[in-house]
């Protein structure tokens, strides 16, 4: 494994998650973006040197090339761009709704951390 793609897959994650907890979808699709390529690059890095094409008796079972970390990252892709196509769904609906792409606070999470406020405070009373 090369430690150049090792630093990018980090670099790639680091970046991905700390786009994932701001609070503007933009953002958020961006770190997911982001961190679906980062899951490719690492199935493929994982999946060692590149070898030659697994047809049948032509090589050697250690020159073939191991194609179940190229059929994961295939799958890793088409999730990548699902989640993208949700988000920027979802995008477009709160940019409909509110006029911006900020995600508010769950206002039945306030009422209920409220509630549990009020108890605990009443309880130690």
């Amino acid at each position: 494994m090369s430690i150049a793609l090792l630093v990018t897959v980090g670099g790639l994650t680091t970046v991905g998650l700390y786009l994932i907890t701001a609070r503007s979808l933009s953002r958020i699709l961006l770190g997911f973006s982001i961190l679906g390529h980062a899951a490719v690059i690492a199935l493929l890095t994982a999946g060692g040197p590149p070898g030659n094409a697994p047809l049948a008796d032509r090589d050697s079972a250690s020159d073939i090339a191991n194609p179940v970390p190229q059929a994961l990252a295939l799958t890793a892709i088409v999730i990548s761009f699902g989640l993208t196509l949700f988000l920027l769904a979802l995008a477009r609906r709160q940019q409909a709704l509110t006029g911006d792409d900020l995600v508010e606070d769950d206002l039945e999470d306030k009422r209920i951390a409220a509630r549990l406020q009020t108890a605990s405070t009443e309880a130690t009373a």
